[in-house]
């Protein structure tokens, strides 16, 4: 006879949001009971399983532990339901690789500093760099009036401007932030929420 089984959990996949991650699944849903969860990862190095924080946990989700924060390794990761003695099938993931997998945020505008010709902008990055990573950030801006002529620039500090604007116009900007690491990797971000301001007179 073939020993009973719970349904397995669906939609397992991996959320990675500027290096924060963790592994989601949808609830199996039974008639009576509290369904538990177990979740096992491995390395693309290491073909052995091995137990995460998040063994016999009632949450769908399951946050990944600090040993795992290496951004270059390949990682592989499974989930199974448990009710008492019964369990699911495991379901494994896709191979995820935080520094090819992550969603970059955008960078946080400080402060914007207007003068007759130029903005002055500040901003504070998504994330830390480690190293053999760098940071490079794109700006389009352009005049918020009926032409949608957006020119870029890119630039690897935190500080910069945009210039050869004319005075008083108003002006708006969006920033993303686009990582490129030692195997000349890249990543881009999401792109901020335009901002607009308007220059002074000289």
């Amino acid at each position: 006879e073939s020993s009973p089984r719970l349904p397995a959990p669906k939609d397992v996949m991996v959320y990675s949001y500027n290096f924060r991650s963790s592994l989601r699944w949808s609830p199996v849903k039974v008639d009576r009971g509290l369904v538990l969860y177990t979740v096992h990862f491995k390395t693309g190095a290491f073909n052995q399983w091995d137990e995460m924080n998040c063994t016999h946990i009632a949450q769908t989700e399951c946050s990944f532990p600090l040993s795992l924060k290496e951004r270059r390794w390949t990682f592989f990761f499974r989930v199974r339901a448990e009710l008492g003695q019964v369990t699911s099938d495991w379901v494994e993931t896709d191979p995820f690789v935080a520094e090819r997998n992550t969603t970059i945020g955008p960078p946080k505008v400080n402060s914007v500093i207007e003068s007759s010709d130029s903005l002055l902008i500040s901003i504070t990055p998504p994330f830390g760099s480690e190293a053999g990573e760098f940071l490079q950030y794109h700006v389009s801006y352009w005049e918020n009036t009926t032409s949608t002529i957006k020119k870029e620039i890119k630039m690897s500090s935190t500080l910069f401007e945009i210039g050869n604007l004319k005075e008083l116009t108003l002006y708006c900007f969006r920033v993303q932030v686009e990582l490129i690491t030692h195997s000349d990797l890249q990543l881009l971000g999401l792109q901020s929420v335009p901002k607009c301001h308007r220059t002074t007179i000289s």
